[in-house]
C-alpha cells in the first residue's frame, strides 16, 4: 500500500482535529498565549506561575494553537493525451497516485475528493472531499475505467469549470495532468485557486519525451484531433524532438515559478518516496 508524507507550509484555518499546524485556538500542545480564567473558564489549563506574576493578580490560563484537517483534492485530466504511454498509460500513473493519496490522506484524518476533466467537466468522475478507508480504491477505480469523452468545448475551458468548484476554499489541491494544452490558461487557474496550496504533478511518459532511433519510419498520431503523419526519423528530427520537449518543460517550471510553486515531474512511474520529499525539501 503506497504511501507518502505531504505538509502544508503555512497554518490554516479549522476546527476538525488533524495533522496539520492550524491557526485556530483549541485543544493542542503548541502554546500561543495567556488569558483570563474569566475568558476562558477551563481550570484544566491554569497556569499557577504566570498568574503569580501576573502584575493585575488574575487566574491566567494557557491557550494553545490546534492542529487541524484540510480538505485534499485530486483535480486530473483524463483526455485522450492522458491515455498514452508505453507500457502503462498516463492516466494509469495518475490512478496510481490517488489511490496514495487517498491512503496518506485517510492515515492523517484529512478528507478527500476528485474532480477530472477533459474536454467538459466530468461529473461522473466527482467525488466530494470525504474521509474515509474506501476512498484510495473508488477514486483510483473511477480513473482507471474511464474514457475521454468526444464531446465538450475544450481542455482549458473544462479545467476552469472543475477548479472554479473549489475556489476561495482553504484546501491542499493536487493538479495532475501532461500539461499539454495551452498553457495561457494556468494564470486564471492560479488566481482562482489562489487560497489553495497548489501542487501540479506533472505526468510524463518517455515514450513521448525520448525519439525512437534514427532511421526508423514512424507514423504519429496526434490523440486529441487523431490526425496522423508519417515522419523520417533523421538525426536532425531526434534532435528537434529532445529540443521541443526541453523546451516545453522550461515553460512550465517557468509558469508555476512565476508563483512560486515547484512541479513535481512523474517519468513513467509514480514513486511516493520522490513525492515524499518534494514536501520536505519545499516546506523546510
Amino acid at each position: 500500500m503506497e504511501e507518502f508524507h505531504y505538509r502544508l507550509r503555512s497554518r490554516t484555518g479549522g476546527y476538525r482535529a488533524g495533522a496539520h499546524a492550524g491557526s485556530t485556538l483549541g485543544a493542542g500542545q503548541e502554546f500561543a498565549t495567556h488569558a483570563r480564567l474569566f475568558d476562558h473558564p477551563d481550570p484544566r489549563r491554569l497556569d499557577l506561575r504566570a498568574s503569580v506574576r501576573d502584575v493585575r493578580h488574575q487566574w491566567l490560563v494557557r491557550n494553545h494553537k490546534q492542529r487541524v484537517a484540510v480538505p485534499v483534492y485530486a483535480v486530473v485530466d483524463v483526455s485522450a493525451s492522458m491515455q498514452f504511454g508505453g507500457g502503462r498509460a498516463k492516466l494509469q500513473v495518475a490512478a496510481d497516485f490517488v489511490e496514495a493519496l487517498g491512503h496518506s490522506a485517510f492515515r492523517v484524518g484529512d478528507a478527500v475528493g476528485l474532480l477530472a476533466f477533459d474536454r467538459e467537466l466530468r461529473d461522473d468522475l466527482f467525488l466530494p472531499a470525504r474521509h474515509g478507508r474506501g476512498m484510495a480504491g473508488l477514486m483510483s477505480g473511477l480513473l482507471r475505467d474511464c474514457r475521454a469523452s468526444d464531446t465538450g468545448t475544450s481542455v482549458d475551458a473544462a479545467l476552469n469549470h472543475a477548479v472554479g468548484r473549489l475556489a476561495g476554499k482553504r484546501a491542499l489541491v493536487f493538479l495532475v495532468s501532461d500539461f499539454h494544452w495551452p498553457l495561457a490558461v494556468l494564470g486564471e487557474v492560479l488566481d482562482t485557486l489562489s487560497g489553495a496550496r497548489v501542487v501540479p504533478l506533472v505526468v510524463w511518459n518517455r515514450a513521448e519525451t525520448e525519439p525512437p532511433p534514427s532511421g526508423a519510419l514512424l507514423t504519429v498520431r496526434d490523440a486529441e484531433s487523431g490526425s496522423q503523419r508519417t515522419l523520417w526519423m533523421r538525426d536532425a528530427l531526434r534532435e528537434q524532438w529532445r529540443t521541443a520537449v526541453a523546451n516545453r518543460r522550461a515553460e512550465i517550471d517557468t509558469r508555476f515559478r512565476a508563483r512560486e510553486i515547484q512541479p513535481f515531474w512523474v517519468h513513467g512511474a509514480f514513486e511516493s518516496e520522490a513525492l515524499s520529499r518534494y514536501f520536505l525539501e519545499n516546506v523546510a
